[in-house]
């Protein structure tokens, strides 16, 4: 099991949305302000529902840690993704990353994805592992 909240501590993030820097509920939003809800808010315009996106947590591991330069990251992609078109999102941020496409090993939500034409349906939230090849014994 991947632990998202661990690698965030380890990192210094923050809070995780809906949540007060002491752990419990964030505070109301203050009547002057609104948080935008719907398509728009996530990025996708109401009548494009294939362009909605939303936040996943991206765990990288071994080679890929060092090429990235970190352990793990939130990044907003779109909902209905293929594998491949993921991986070259996360390349997009990570250019290095692009040396270890042919050996590298995905996992979305804890299981095994091969890179190519597999539709994938993201939830916010989502953890999605770059796990590259490791050597030892």
């Amino acid at each position: 099991m991947f632990n998202t909240d661990k690698c965030l501590r380890q990192a210094g993030a923050g809070p995780r949305p809906g949540q007060a820097a002491g752990g419990g509920p964030a505070p109301a939003p203050s009547p002057g302000r609104r948080r935008r809800r719907g398509p728009a808010a996530e990025g996708g315009s109401p009548r494009d529902g294939s362009s909605m996106r939303c936040q996943v947590s991206v765990l990288y591991f071994a080679r890929s840690a060092e090429l990235a330069g970190l352990r793990c990251e939130t990044l907003s992609v779109p909902r209905e993704i293929t594998s491949l078109q993921l991986w070259e999102e996360i390349v997009k941020v990570h250019p290095r990353l692009a040396a270890i496409r042919d050996q590298v090993i995905f996992a979305v939500r804890q299981e095994y994805v091969l890179l190519g034409d597999q539709l994938l349906v993201l939830q916010p939230g989502d953890e999605v592992a770059i796990i590259p090849p490791i050597s030892g014994g």
